[in-house]
């Protein structure tokens, strides 16, 4: 058996947090007519009835604020290959939507184009806790493409799913 070490740092969490693989989230909207839009590795599903994901996003989303004012949002799970675009979406600067072929809802979700999963939400609920916000979303709609790959991130990185 491994020691098992006092929590004294971010960092050392950061790479404790990173041996969990997780998908990735695109978080998006149109506000103003332009797409807006973040990505998120903490996602999960949360209760069939009602149905609801949850997305947790740091307090320091500069995003975030003007995300929560749209009337839906549309979470897109990234598929294999879209490491790029997850790089953009995560980006504190530049056009987070350059390159990336996207459409939108008339409620005004944005979905990427080409992922693995698109839902079409609005906020249910949002509690503040530690450095984030756990935000639960309710799903209107969906489209599920389960034979696309999703884009996995492990250990600070991109990786693909292996076939058995």
């Amino acid at each position: 058996m491994r020691d098992i070490e006092p929590v004294t740092a971010t960092d050392q969490l950061r790479r404790a947090f990173g041996c969990f693989p997780s998908g990735v989230t695109a978080l998006c909207a149109r506000g103003d007519g332009e797409p807006l839009g973040l990505a998120a590795s903490s996602f999960t599903s949360v209760s069939m009835d009602p149905p609801l994901v949850s997305v947790c996003i740091q307090h320091t989303s500069t995003t975030w604020p003007r995300l929560r004012e749209q009337p839906r949002l549309g979470v897109s799970v990234l598929a294999e290959g879209q490491d790029d675009v997850c790089t953009r979406l995560a980006a504190r600067t530049g056009d987070r939507f350059a390159g990336t072929d996207w459409y939108s809802s008339d409620d005004g979700s944005v979905f990427v184009d080409g992922a693995t999963l698109w839902l079409d939400c609005t906020i249910h609920e949002e509690v503040p806790f530690g450095d984030h916000d756990i935000v639960l979303l309710r799903i209107h709609g969906l489209s599920a493409a389960p034979d696309t790959s999703p884009l996995v991130f492990h250990a600070s990185r991109f990786r693909s799913l292996a076939g058995i």
